[in-house]
């Protein structure tokens, strides 16, 4: 795995990788750096065995409060413009990235969510979230459409209707709407975030690591196949799982009448 840098600081506690952004002053706005730090930490762990989870989190009072426009490249024409077509390349790929993971994510809210913040949070397997944390859209009320794989994304994780109102009404919403609208697992106290967080992938990282990640593939391949393509991505996962050691397991500890223990392989 990559060392902490400024922008991130990573920490390996048994099978889960703490993933902090690290730029509580900046509320953890994601810079062109940043970005490419966060892909390769992703690529990095995908490919770790002895990574079996990821909690993604903010230091600070911020989880993520988007791209940040400073270090973008402006376009002078009486104002600062972004650059469209290069930030929005660079967040597709990292969110690209992020939703194929075959690890299992939690992102634990623990503050302010706004542009591709709402990606970074919800594009996790699993969410808790401090129940006072504000979530701010951003895009219309700045006069821009949504971008950065915003429209791809986020219609597969936030009801069609909901996700209409957010962009359009320009609100500002807390946590406790986003549960109302199923798309936050776990509703807590700010202080109760992390150990939440670290409840949830103490046991992921006990699981059946392969497994958990060729069936998250499943339901999101699924979102965009016909039926028999999703019948016959299921058999290719059945068995490409059928000769691993986890499997076995689960079927020796249902024989002998015990709870499993699984190695992720």
């Amino acid at each position: 795995m990559p060392d902490s840098t400024d922008n991130l600081l990573l920490n390996q506690d048994g099978g889960t990788l703490w993933v902090r952004l690290n730029r509580p002053d900046a509320k953890n706005g994601i810079t062109d750096a940043m970005r490419l730090e966060l892909i390769e930490v992703f690529n990095d762990a995908d490919r770790d065995s002895s990574v079996r989870a990821i909690v993604v989190t903010g230091e600070g009072k911020a989880f993520c409060s988007g791209a940040d426009l400073s270090d973008s490249k402006p376009l002078q024409t009486g104002g600062l413009l972004m650059e469209y077509r290069g930030l929005t390349d660079g967040y597709r790929e990292l969110f690209k990235t992020y939703w194929e993971l075959r690890t299992p994510v939690v992102s634990a809210v623990n503050g302010t969510v706004a542009g591709v913040g709402w990606m970074l949070a919800l594009l996790a397997d699993m969410v808790v979230a401090a129940k006072d944390a504000r979530w701010i859209h951003v895009f219309a009320s700045r006069g821009m459409a949504p971008h950065a794989g915003d429209p791809y994304f986020l219609r597969r994780v936030i009801p069609f209707h909901i996700l209409n109102e957010i962009y359009m009404m320009r609100e500002r919403y807390v946590s406790q709407d986003l549960h109302k609208w199923g798309c936050v697992n776990r509703l807590v106290e700010p202080d109760e975030v992390e150990s939440t967080a670290k409840e949830i992938t103490d046991r992921l990282a006990t699981g059946p690591t392969r497994s958990l990640g060729e069936g998250k593939q499943l339901y999101r391949s699924s979102l965009d196949s016909d039926m028999l393509t999703a019948f016959k991505d299921e058999d290719s996962s059945l068995a490409l799982l059928s000769e691993t050691t986890d499997r076995k397991e689960g079927v020796a500890s249902l024989m002998e009448g015990r709870e499993p223990d699984f190695k992720g392989n």
